[in-house]
């Protein structure tokens, strides 16, 4: 089964936005390197023969020049007091994540090398991603540079299920991609509404970090939004600006990219796609929103 999007498909055509805020500081250049320091990759991890062949190298960070007021954030923990001992309870997220886990995919791709030949070799290479699950039939989001380049594709599921996939769409504006599983009976990931989250709601990522950790939960806050990056594209040596993130310190590792970050109703509000090499606590995600036009096409096809 041929793992590429046919030409029939239409692609994502949605203008990438742009950050409410006004950069007035210089761009913090780093080095391009893959182990430099302040590096941030995309989050998909690629094994054997090109260790480096999906990932992303940021070429600076874009300081916002102004903070967007927030509402209120959700609590984080209850807080109550009795007889002069204060007690925090930290807010359990079993169920929400009991919910959630089989919304979320394990997809696998080989991925030729190019014929570079030398001292990586012309044999393919393993990557490996996250992807959340839209439809019961099998239609599933995830980050283009997860499957850029896969010669096949493999979806496993909660349960250690495997099932064939293949690219449907890849988004022209986006680091995002539309993939069908071969499968049927699968959960749905609940959808939420990325423009009503705030600074300092809880955020939790579910993924695959290092391709061998499946189904990892991690928890954190919504650290800003509106950020902006720009990654060098490794396959294509040229740099990509990626705008309109959300930052989070929620854990995200190679293998999370095209994972889900979910808000504290158990809502996926982004998609995982970059995280810091040298840093921790920095992660960003794609806002949900922006998958619109791929969503209704999962649902639309689904229904048909």
């Amino acid at each position: 089964m041929d793992p590429h999007p046919s030409a029939d498909h239409p692609v994502d055509a949605a203008s990438p936005s742009t950050p409410s805020g006004t950069s007035r500081g210089p761009s913090r250049g780093v080095s391009r390197g893959r182990r430099a320091a302040g590096t941030v990759f995309g989050a998909a991890l690629l094994s054997a023969v090109l260790a480096s062949g999906s990932t992303f190298a940021i070429v600076s960070l874009v300081h916002p020049g102004s903070t967007s007021p927030a509402a209120a954030p959700t609590p984080y923990a209850d807080v109550t007091t009795t007889g002069g001992t204060t007690t925090v309870q930290q807010e359990d997220i079993t169920a929400l994540v009991a919910g959630a886990r089989d919304s979320v995919v394990t997809l696998t791709s080989e991925i030729a090398t190019g014929g570079r030949g030398g001292q990586f070799g012309s044999g393919p290479a393993t990557g490996v991603g996250t992807g959340i699950i839209l439809t019961a039939d099998g239609y599933a989001l995830t980050n283009r540079h997860v499957v850029d380049g896969s010669q096949s594709l493999t979806a496993s599921l909660a349960d250690g299920s495997t099932y064939p996939a293949t690219v449907v769409t890849v988004s022209a504006t986006r680091d995002l991609a539309l993939v069908k599983i071969d499968a049927a009976g699968l959960v749905p990931a609940k959808i939420g509404d990325s423009g009503s989250i705030a600074v300092g709601q809880t955020a939790i990522a579910i993924g695959s970090p290092l391709g061998t950790y499946t189904e990892t939960v991690t928890k954190g806050i919504i650290s800003a939004l509106d950020r902006t990056i720009t990654v060098q594209d490794e396959q294509t040596g040229r740099p990509v600006k990626l705008t309109g993130l959300i930052q989070t310190d929620a854990a995200i590792n190679p293998g999370n990219s095209g994972g889900p970050l979910y808000n504290g109703a158990g809502e996926v509000v982004g998609v995982n796609t970059a995280t810091a090499a040298s840093a921790e606590g920095l992660g960003f995600a794609i806002p949900i929103q922006e998958a619109t036009s791929l969503i209704a096409q999962a649902r639309a096809a689904a229904v048909a």
